[in-house]
């Protein structure tokens, strides 16, 4: 915490945004539990299903740094939740399970700030974006694109495994706003794809397993935050128990998953995130289709 605040006082860029943030959480919160939670009355049995499936999918995310998202959205719209709205509940509860793990990761020291600064306003930029086009047009047109490149970043992570000499990262490099805008632009259009797009990018530049995925999801939080907000302008109601069970089963396992992305070794954690995008970017293009 000492480290926190005396980042907070050396670096003003942090304390502006750590406050702004705070503000539009407590003021989404607020709104969202006052006026569009359309009923107070808890399903049970559907709340203990999407508490195991919060639990799952933040296990999953905050360990390869994805998957949360896609796996949240794949089952509200199996259900037969429509597009906005699935992608709209997801991103409140993940404003929760990604404040979660984000502390996590930060406590386990995976956070690398200055590359968090580079990714922060870029990724909240191109949610806002995707998050409006989704509540306006059809979000499916852009996901084959998605599902094509998601595949190669598999292919080209897991290439890197195999080679004794990883690339140097650079930090300063001018496609990282760029990544980040794409990133967070897709995330909102298909209820997930942060970890997927960014992470993995992050990952086939050469960024350690460790700090690619806790910085990835320390920037998250924002990212969900800023899509969250804009979601629920245009979507006006939520159902209390699977966004409960979400928030409640992704908060239980963030400190978990945190701790196990810093104790596996890089190059299994790489396999493991390079073969779970391949098989996601398939799964996407077969739905797209």
């Amino acid at each position: 915490m000492e480290k926190l605040i005396l980042r907070l006082r050396n670096e003003p860029f942090w304390s502006m945004f750590f406050a702004f943030a705070a503000m539009i959480f407590v003021l989404m919160v607020t709104q969202t539990l006052t006026q569009s939670i359309k009923s107070w009355e808890l399903d049970t049995e559907m709340f203990l299903w999407f508490l195991l499936v919060g639990f799952v999918a933040q296990s999953i995310d905050g360990a390869l740094g994805m998957a949360y998202g896609v796996s949240c959205n794949s089952i509200l719209l199996g259900i037969g939740i429509p597009p906005a709205s699935a992608s709209a509940w997801v991103h409140f509860a993940q404003v929760f399970t990604s404040l979660a793990s984000g502390i996590s990761h930060w406590k386990m020291g995976n956070v690398d700030w200055k590359l968090a600064k580079r990714l922060l306003i870029p990724g909240v930029i191109g949610s806002v974006i995707g998050a409006f086009l989704l509540s306006n047009v059809d979000g499916d047109l852009v996901k084959p694109i998605i599902a094509v490149y998601l595949f190669v970043m598999g292919i080209v992570i897991l290439r890197k495994v195999r080679k004794k000499h990883a690339p140097k990262f650079n930090r300063e490099s001018r496609s990282l706003p760029v990544l980040a805008t794409g990133g967070g632009f897709a995330d909102a259009i298909g209820g997930g794809g942060w970890g997927p797009i960014v992470n993995s990018t992050l990952l086939s530049k050469g960024k350690i397993a460790r700090y690619a995925i806790g910085t990835g999801n320390f920037v998250e939080f924002f990212v969900s935050l800023a899509s969250a907000s804009t979601f629920l302008f245009f979507v006006k109601e939520l159902s209390l128990a699977p966004v409960l069970g979400l928030i409640l089963g992704g908060i239980i396992a963030a400190p978990f998953a945190a701790y196990i992305c810093k104790l596996i070794k890089p190059k299994y954690l790489m396999i493991a995130v390079g073969i779970l995008i391949i098989l996601l970017s398939i799964r996407t293009f077969y739905l797209a289709l």
